[in-house]
């Protein structure tokens, strides 16, 4: 699948798979961010892209930054519909003991394209029935 993106930063890197068959590519910070513990922060990306529709757009965290610093993203995996046309932003999140640092250019999250349906709620009196009903929580075991 082919998707069209602008970029909004020449001196970014293009956001590209790292290997070949990988389920995601990198994306890269356009300014420079700290963040102390618990602390959260919005970092740009220097891209916008047009998802074509029945697509979605998943900004999901990097395994790295997480094992090594704690940071990860707040509403991971943020959500780009098809329709949005502006910058893709991050809002990272540092969960770790101590301050980060993101430099620019450095990879902060990744864009994974997946497929949709759509979807039209109906509303009824009752649902059917099903094996688990309404466990929900815990309901598995420990």
């Amino acid at each position: 699948m082919k998707i069209s993106f602008k970029k909004l930063d020449n001196e970014l890197p293009t956001p590209s798979h790292a290997h070949e068959g990988d389920g995601a590519v990198d994306l890269y910070a356009r300014q420079a961010a700290a963040m102390e513990p618990g602390e959260r922060t919005k970092v740009p990306t220097g891209i916008a892209v047009a998802i074509p529709i029945g697509f979605a757009g998943l900004v999901v965290p990097r395994s790295g930054l997480a094992a090594k610093h704690g940071v990860g993203v707040t509403n991971g995996p943020g959500l780009i519909d098809a329709g949005y046309r502006g910058e893709i932003a991050v809002l990272l999140v540092n969960h770790g003991l101590k301050p980060v640092h993101i430099a620019r250019g450095d990879r902060i999250a990744q864009l994974m394209v997946v497929p949709v349906v759509e979807q039209e709620l109906v509303e009824v009196d009752e649902l059917p029935d099903s094996p688990r009903a309404e466990g929900g929580f815990g309901s598995t075991g420990r």
